[in-house]
């Protein structure tokens, strides 16, 4: 049985946005995620020499800069529902974001209708 406190961070994540800077996994990319009328789009503000390498190979000439999140609306329980961009094979896919706590949010997306699925867990940057 969920303890009182557990409840209420909960309801709080549930209620939270994706505002913020989020680094992925490898700590090649730095996105900040932010308002974009009404829906939340995430722009790249940082990117190693790898990353920046990857994405010219894919047709990506700036990293920096290029909007990879785009379009995502509140789908409820803490879940947003847009469109990401991969640089690297330079393909556009359906995706979710999921806040998992303050520091973390699961980045999903899917190719192939949802046959092809990749997830990713960022965390806040500083």
């Amino acid at each position: 049985m969920p303890t009182p406190v557990l409840s209420l961070l909960a309801a709080l994540f549930a209620d939270g946005s994706p505002e913020g800077k989020w680094t992925n996994p490898q700590g090649s990319v730095t996105v900040a995620i932010a308002s974009c009328g009404e829906a939340w789009c995430g722009t790249v503000v940082w990117a190693s020499d790898k990353a920046k390498a990857d994405a010219a190979k894919g047709g990506t000439a700036n990293l920096v800069g290029t909007q990879l999140m785009t379009g995502f609306t509140a789908a409820g329980d803490g879940r947003w529902k847009g469109r990401l961009f991969v640089p690297d094979i330079n393909f556009r896919s359906r995706a979710e974001l999921r806040l998992l706590d303050p520091d973390r949010l699961s980045v999903r997306g899917c190719m192939a209708g949802n046959f092809i699925c990749k997830s990713q867990v960022w965390t806040r940057a500083p």
